[in-house]
């Protein structure tokens, strides 16, 4: 009979976080045995997965790099192929590329108090496996790996040409001369366009509702102007003043929303051709950070409306016909392809089937702990960035908490930790973003409080203090020995 193997961390995910986690582990544990398991055959998360045209990072990589290893170039908004390397290198950089383990996808975890231990069923390659884990870490991100966001459009089997999803990027796929028409208005559909107009005949931005998009230089300014310099004190000033304007447009947007949109509207209209509405193309119908902003480097989407290669459409779907779309206004747009970028589908905990002593456990049914931790799951963490700021500013932030908390429990002899939920904290949903993905996922996901320290801050200066600077023993956590 095979034994079965048992490490001290096991982090499911090899992405930007799962990667992050398992080299701060390394550094502040180095004693501590790690396994990753990866359900893909190759690490890199989001930045191996996407492969359309263009796919870049919406976030400046000064704040999106790990705090604890420089960005190595004065790129603000990096494509995708980039990024890959930078996660990959830093894998390599501290060996934790050793640690992953491919084709491992994880499908329950089981705790068992009296072992304090999780039990990890395994599917590899088809065949079942198990291991067992002190501490259970789920770096998996928010979204379906295997099912983007798909609506059932009307008529989409009388289409002759070819419909295809971002998430699944055909690599046959040639659109050489072909008129396209991109579904969608968000992040996704504004790097497809600019990236695929050159070459493309014509492609046609097709959205029911605006974006507030901003353009923003492609490179950074500071970090051109502080090359020179270490990178251990560059990178610092360079992320700290992206930190900063981060927040403050966040915080400005809330609180003043109507001066928020006038400034969107001051860097936008005069980027469009002439004759382009601003009201009907770019006046979202809710406030900035309602929904999430998108950015454009050096102009990208405007510079490819105003050559004329590309154009955005307001409208609604009546239905697909053999050769693209009617709207409802009774225009039709020719199309060789159709791109649905219409979002993702999301998945918490990778979709893993949690049990507690056996007793099934819904994300629905917990409340989050610092947005890091969920009520009822011992020697648990997961680590999801944040909806209004760069991901990995929040996941160094649970990676730099899980070290703590980890030494605190070897300091004070305990096995366990659990967040023990108070039933007098009012609950609040766990995003508080109108965006349609988060929207259609809500009722699945688990809530946060409407207090301190079950309530997602979403505010990185607050976070530092909350995450990174508070005493670990509080009356929420309870320590087994």
């Amino acid at each position: 009979m095979t034994e079965i193997e048992h490490v001290d961390v096991l982090i499911v995910g090899a992405g930007l976080s799962g990667i992050g986690a398992a080299c701060q582990l390394k550094t502040g544990h180095p004693d501590r045995s790690i396994a990753i398991l990866e359900a893909r055959e190759a690490s890199g998360g989001t930045w191996d997965l996407f492969r359309y045209p263009g796919i870049r990072s919406d976030s400046d990589m000064f704040t999106f790099g790990y705090r604890w290893r420089p960005w190595p170039s004065d790129t603000a908004l990096a494509d995708g192929e980039l990024i890959l390397d930078y996660v990959r290198t830093v894998a390599e950089e501290h060996d934790v590329d050793k640690l992953i383990r491919y084709r491992y996808q994880v499908t329950a975890a089981d705790w068992n108090s009296e072992t304090a231990r999780w039990t990890v069923q395994i599917d590899h390659d088809g065949a079942p496996l198990t291991m067992t884990a002190s501490f259970l870490w789920g770096c998996t991100g928010y979204y379906d790996y295997e099912e983007g966001h798909a609506p059932v459009f009307p008529g989409a089997d009388d289409f002759e040409g070819r419909l295809v999803h971002p998430q699944f990027w055909p690599e046959d796929l040639d659109y050489s001369g072909k008129n396209v028409v991109v579904i969608g208005s968000g992040a996704t559909a504004v790097t497809l366009v600019p990236s695929m107009s050159p070459t493309a005949g014509h492609v046609t931005m097709l959205q029911r509702t605006p974006t507030y998009i901003l353009p923003q230089p492609g490179t950074d300014s500071w970090a051109k102007l502080l090359a020179p310099l270490p990178d251990k004190l560059a990178y610092p000033i360079v992320r700290w003043k992206n930190v900063l304007r981060l927040v403050a447009s966040y915080q400005l947007a809330r609180r003043f929303p109507a001066q928020s949109k006038a400034m969107v509207r001051r860097f936008t209209e005069p980027q469009l051709p002439e004759g382009m509405s601003y009201d009907e193309h770019f006046q979202p119908p809710y406030n900035p950070w309602d929904q999430r902003l998108c950015v454009v480097p050096n102009s990208d989407l405007f510079r490819a409306l105003r050559s004329g290669k590309a154009d955005v459409v307001t409208d609604t779907i009546e239905t697909f016909t053999p050769t693209g779309i009617r709207l409802t206004s009774g225009t039709e747009l020719d199309a060789d392809i159709i791109v649905s970028a219409t979002g993702l589908k999301l998945k918490l905990f990778g979709g893993i089937a949690i049990t507690v002593d056996g007793v099934p456990q819904e994300p629905s049914d917990q409340m989050t702990y610092k947005g890091l931790m969920v009520s009822g799951l011992p020697n648990f963490a997961f680590t999801i960035g944040y909806t209004n700021a760069s991901w990995t500013l929040k996941a160094d932030l649970v990676g730099e908490y899980v070290v703590r908390l980890l030494e605190h429990m070897d300091r004070t002899g305990a096995r366990s930790v659990v967040p023990v939920r108070d039933p007098a904290v009012g609950e609040r949903p766990f995003m508080d973003l109108a965006s349609g993905y988060i929207q259609r996922a809500l009722d699945g996901l688990p809530r946060q409080g409407d207090r301190a320290p079950w309530m997602l801050k979403q505010n990185y200066l607050v976070d530092i203090r909350t995450i990174r600077r508070d005493a670990i023993d509080d009356d929420v956590l309870r320590f087994t020995a």
